[in-house]
């Protein structure tokens, strides 16, 4: 990632505004050092529903070993599933 350095000016209340530099960031978490310095960490958060993934290392790691299988188009067709479209699911 290219470094992007940009000054901001804090407004009235103290707010600076992150513009293009937040794209796809959904939090920060804000630390300030010994020295005055100010880090911004950026996060962007998982549906709940997901975050299971991140915490079985197993799966993850079948999952990641699958998108660089595919990224290498070491993929296979298995076929249609249309024949099964219409079975009833217990």
């Amino acid at each position: 990632m290219q470094e992007v350095i940009q000054q901001l000016r804090p407004d009235a209340k103290g707010r600076i505004t992150l513009g293009k530099l937040a794209r796809g960031v959904s939090s920060f978490r804000a630390r300030r050092l010994k020295d005055g310095n100010i880090v911004l960490e950026p996060f962007t958060e998982i549906p709940a529903r997901e975050a299971w993934l991140f915490e079985n290392a197993a799966a993850l790691g079948a999952v990641k070993a699958g998108l660089a299988q595919a990224a290498e188009g070491k993929t296979r067709s298995l076929g249609s599933f249309a024949p099964f479209a219409d079975e009833e699911i217990d």
